[in-house]
């Protein structure tokens, strides 16, 4: 919330001002939500006109003309407090409760000790940029004729704005984590689209699940371009052998151009030298990342493709699920105070999460949510000079949740998703013990919210599976024997309704599988294309 104070002489012609059209007549339906409490009961919460306007204006002005006070720079004191667009709206309860109490922080009411000075706080839609606001018109002359102390009275008004963010849940701009903003421009295309969610935030998601998935930065910019985004560098000045930065858009509708967006201008923590940091970095390695960085701008095909054509061993997913579970316990005597070492485990878990839903959600939904809750977290306002920690990494479960294209590792993948929900309810608890409380609403609904989500696919796909019987497979395998069926048996029945552990191949499983055995549910790809990269 961030509060705008003006000090002026003209008490009539600024409330005039606040109850007329405004200057592109956004000014709608202007009324009270807050003030002296005469002239709330007076005027209630009806639309102000131009004779309420000046009725209001004498009644804030009455002290000073009755003790003729003379305040030097003029006596109206006048603060807007306006949300970021991307906040939405408050109730007029909401506002109301946030005036009276920033009013009571600035000392203007009685609770001080010392007589009150009378105000209100008027309301009248967003402006032009699409912010809820409203705005607090105050006389600086008490009832008893003494002056009100302007002294420091912007440093008092942000001190007052951010004890009122964390009070009321808002947007904390003092904080250490900093989330990007949106414009209303780009709400309005996302409604307009009907889009679930802003350009902005998908392009994010996409990014950073990428980055993490990714072992090197040429294998970043292939995955980016898989993933189907357009991808462009940006060139150190005069060079083509040295990226600086890199732009990335999502294809363009028809009859519509490609809107480009900076890694910085996506998250904090998506600028290219932050992804730098934890990729491996060798002569070689800035070689092929330089190639594929010309083969995207040019819009040829990747120039050396790497793992991420791969597909994952099923030994891989337990072995990521220890990785998370391992960060998970790392985590818990990690210091609150550790910023960057939590910002860390968050840009790696809203990767997955991230990834995730790329794997199963059609359209973004609470896995997106959860892992752009998540997201914030991973945005530091500062990034110290030193190197995180270390820390146990979760970025092999984003590789694998990328690649993966079958359904039958269910139970497998049931692990590993209670593993990094369990990492979430660890930053979950940071944010709780340094009260940050808009945080922890948003990942504790986004968290619960994700886990019926995939706990909804899961149950879908048990219902749909066919039952596995020892006739079905012998029609499948006619090679195998009647040992290896045995154990395929096992196996399948296994992962339709057992626990979340997936159960150890036996040799005889290996032997069936290396003999060519098939899966019987086949690759969904109907999120998860695989596009052409020439485009």
């Amino acid at each position: 919330m961030i509060p705008n104070i003006t000090v002026g002489d003209r008490m009539a012609g600024l409330m005039i001002y606040l109850a007329g059209p405004g200057r592109a007549n956004e000014h709608e339906e202007p009324h009270l939500v807050a003030g002296d409490s005469a002239l709330l009961a007076w005027h209630d919460d009806n639309e102000l006109n131009r004779d309420a306007a000046l009725d209001i204006a004498n009644a804030l002005d009455r002290a000073r003309q009755f003790y003729k006070t003379e305040v030097d720079g003029g006596h109206v004191f006048h603060c807007s407090l306006s949300l970021a667009a991307e906040e939405g709206q408050l109730t007029d309860g909401q506002w109301g409760a946030i005036a009276t109490d920033f009013m009571k922080d600035m000392d203007f009411t009685g609770d001080g000790g010392k007589a009150p000075a009378r105000w209100v706080a008027v309301r009248h839609g967003l402006s032009k940029n699409g912010n809820d606001h409203i705005h607090i018109v105050a006389s600086m002359v008490r009832d008893d004729g003494t002056k009100w102390n302007g002294w420091k009275s912007k440093y008092k008004s942000q001190q007052a704005a951010r004890a009122l963010e964390k009070k009321y849940g808002l947007n904390e701009l003092g904080a250490v984590r900093a989330e990007r903003g949106y414009t209303p421009a780009e709400q309005a295309k996302a409604a307009r689209q009907g889009l679930p969610e802003v350009e902005r935030h998908s392009l994010a998601r996409t990014v950073r699940t990428c980055a993490a998935a990714a072992t090197d930065e040429a294998e970043f910019v292939r995955r980016a371009r898989q993933e189907g985004l357009l991808v462009r560098p940006r060139y150190a000045a005069g060079r083509t052998d040295v990226v600086t930065g890199y732009s990335v858009a999502e294809r363009p509708r028809k009859g519509e151009r490609a809107v480009w967006f900076g890694g910085n201008s996506l998250g904090r923590d998506l600028a290219l030298p932050k992804l730098r940091a934890v990729w491996e970095s060798t002569p070689e390695t800035a070689t092929e990342a330089v190639a594929e960085w010309n083969a995207a701008a040019r819009n040829r095909r990747p120039v050396k493709p790497g793992k991420e054509t791969l597909q994952p061993s099923v030994g891989l997913w337990e072995k990521y699920a220890h990785d998370v579970s391992a960060l998970r316990e790392r985590l818990a005597a990690t210091p609150h105070t550790d910023h960057a070492a939590w910002a860390q485990a968050a840009r790696e878990t809203a990767a997955a999460f991230g990834a995730w839903s790329r794997r199963i959600e059609p359209t973004p939904g609470p896995l997106a949510d959860a892992a752009r809750e998540l997201a914030k977290s991973a945005q530091l306002r500062r990034y110290p000079n030193r190197r995180p920690v270390g820390l146990p990494s979760a970025r092999g479960a984003s590789m694998i949740l990328l690649a993966a294209t079958s359904k039958s590792e269910r139970a497998a993948y049931a692990l590993l998703f209670r593993q990094l929900a369990q990492t979430a309810r660890a930053i979950h608890d940071m944010h709780k013990a340094t009260d940050d409380l808009r945080r922890v609403r948003g990942l504790s609904a986004a968290v619960i919210a994700a886990s019926k989500a995939v706990e909804a696919s899961a149950a879908t796909q048990t219902t749909t599976t066919r039952a596995v019987t020892m006739e079905s497979l012998r029609q499948q395998h006619p090679e195998a024997s009647e040992e290896a069926l045995r154990a395929r048996l096992i196996a399948e029945r296994s992962r339709g309704g057992g626990p979340p552990i997936p159960p150890p191949l036996t040799t005889a499983e290996k032997v069936l599988q290396q003999a060519g055995a098939t899966r019987s549910d086949e690759p969904n790809r109907n999120h998860h294309p695989n596009p052409g990269i020439e485009r």
